[in-house]
């Protein structure tokens, strides 16, 4: 690679880094979303009575069903989201420890040039050979055998500059090569987040406009649903269970036990998609940061925290494990004991204690196993 090439490299780094400065969105690569676009999931008026006409449970329970599907839309949108936003920070960082290789490598170069220049201008002065050249050719056996020991090391070090030369052109290849591929993702995650922030919103949106448009009662009676719902959910739930009483509550180590701490302080924080605390969080925002309170840092969406962490029976559960909800693991909530968890349900509502069966349990996964 010559100087131009170098150079032109830097430049682009530069630019780059220029860019990484400016105010970044939290970012996320989106796992993939199969659901249509929100132009077509999302309902542009509620299908079911207008205010004043939701007299009926069947009426509210359908609303009640379409704004639980749109905040589960929405959760998985924001773990596309956050997703998105761990990938988008560690390209960041990528490319600026594979800016600093390109100026260091420069630099080496540079040195290495004026090394074979300065060894080049020795052999010139010397009439085109090295001083241990001129050596051998004395009569002296003893200047004689240390000319040939010069030359030799002359040689060797001739080698060297030339190979370290080389290796050190390769590596600035692959440097900026890295550097690129890095910028190309780091844009690629960009788009990816800015597709999810507007699902999450236009869905959020839709959910908060089905509501609106309900009376105060029937708000009310709406909330009672909820609780119904989630309370059937648990009792059927707990019924699976061998001691359906108090469900599931084996000993808690002792990362699980602050874990668990750390989770139960943030109740009443409210759901803001998106935020790690301290003076809101999303569900796996909360449990993030549950566990790294506790010295394990794990993966900061629901779904790489099922994908990633071990799975373990529903049986075994035990304080701190991590209960993960739906089949897209678009939630998750903290196993506290007694068939309860700790999470942060959705945007309007708050951290809050709640029936570990209350929702649909995908699988469990065990951050300290």
């Amino acid at each position: 690679m010559n100087r131009r090439h170098c150079a032109a490299a830097a430049i682009t780094l530069v630019c780059a880094l220029g860019l990484l400065t400016l105010p970044a969105q939290a970012v996320a690569a989106p796992t993939p979303d199969s659901s249509p676009p929100p132009a077509a999931s999302v309902p542009a008026a509620p299908s079911g009575p207008s205010s004043g006409q939701a007299s009926s449970e069947r009426d509210l329970e359908k609303i009640r069903q379409e704004i639980e599907t749109l905040y589960r839309k929405a959760g998985a949108a924001t773990d596309a989201y956050n997703l998105a936003e761990e990938q988008a920070k560690k390209q960041s960082g990528e490319i600026v420890k594979l800016a600093k290789a390109i100026v260091d490598g420069q630099a080496k170069i540079a040195e290495l040039k004026d090394r074979a220049g300065a060894q080049a201008r020795e052999q010139y002065r010397n009439g085109g050979l090295p001083p241990g050249a001129q050596l051998v050719l004395s009569d002296d056996p003893q200047l004689f055998l240390d000319g040939i020991n010069k030359v030799r090391t002359s040689q060797q070090a001739n080698k060297t500059v030339l190979a370290q030369l080389t290796r050190t052109q390769e590596d600035l290849e692959t440097y900026t090569q890295d550097a690129s591929s890095n910028w190309q993702k780091l844009e690629s995650n960009r788009v990816r987040q800015a597709e999810a922030k507007k699902k999450i919103n236009a869905r959020i949106a839709a959910a908060e406009k089905l509501e609106s448009q309900l009376e105060k009662k029937e708000r009310d009676r709406l909330r009672q649903l909820e609780r119904d719902a989630a309370n059937r959910a648990q009792s059927a739930w707990l019924a699976t269970l061998p001691t359906p009483s108090t469900g599931v509550s084996g000993e808690a180590t002792a990362a699980g036990r602050a874990a668990v701490a750390f989770a139960s302080a943030q109740v009443g924080k409210p759901y803001v998609w998106g935020a790690t605390g301290p003076g809101s969080y999303d569900c796996s925002g909360l449990t993030s940061q549950a566990w790294a309170a506790a010295g394990r840092p794990i993966p900061r969406t629901s779904q790489e925290q099922w994908r990633l962490l071990p799975r373990i029976d529903i049986q075994d559960m035990r304080p701190g494990d991590l209960i993960i909800y739906h089949a897209d693991a678009s939630h998750v909530g903290m196993y506290v004991g007694d068939g309860a968890i700790v999470h942060s349900p959705r945007p309007g509502r708050h951290v809050t204690l709640a029936g570990a069966g209350s929702m649909k349990i995908l699988g469990v996964v065990r951050p300290d196993k």
